[in-house]
């Protein structure tokens, strides 16, 4: 695999790329996409559910998507040191029934040598809103 930069050990500089590396790639909805910055054996907890590997990761991204819609998230840089960065993020959606949602978490990010993520903890808290309570709008370009 090829060297995916920024690569550790991380400054708070390079931390930041990653953060809005991360944040771009999973607000363009884009399972493959987002995958490609995993490590081919990635391990992750995302709330109660386990992932392992990129195929998994894009069949669970795929059903996230699903049921979450117009997704959009905001990631921010909590810490950083070697191969590890810490992140706190907010993201908005709804689900069919047309209900908002605004999910709170943090993430903890480990890479490998070549900058790919290897594991990837995530605990997240979900709050219903209303919309005229939401933070995040997709620009819609003409």
């Amino acid at each position: 695999m090829n060297p995916r930069p920024p690569l550790p050990p991380f400054t708070e500089e390079t931390a930041r790329q990653k953060v809005q590396a991360a944040e771009d790639a999973w607000n363009s909805r884009d399972p493959e996409r987002v995958s490609l910055a995993y490590t081919e054996d990635t391990h992750w907890r995302n709330r109660a559910e386990f992932v392992n590997g990129r195929a998994e990761v894009v069949a669970f991204l795929r059903r996230k998507w699903a049921r979450e819609l117009d997704y959009r998230l905001k990631k921010e840089l909590w810490a950083f040191g070697g191969n590890r960065i810490a992140v706190r993020f907010e993201y908005e959606f709804h689900d069919d029934s047309g209900q908002w949602y605004r999910a709170y978490g943090n993430e903890n990010w480990e890479f490998d040598e070549l900058g790919y993520m290897k594991f990837r903890y995530a605990s997240i808290n979900d709050l219903p809103i209303q919309e005229s309570d939401r933070k995040f709008r997709w620009e819609r370009k003409a």
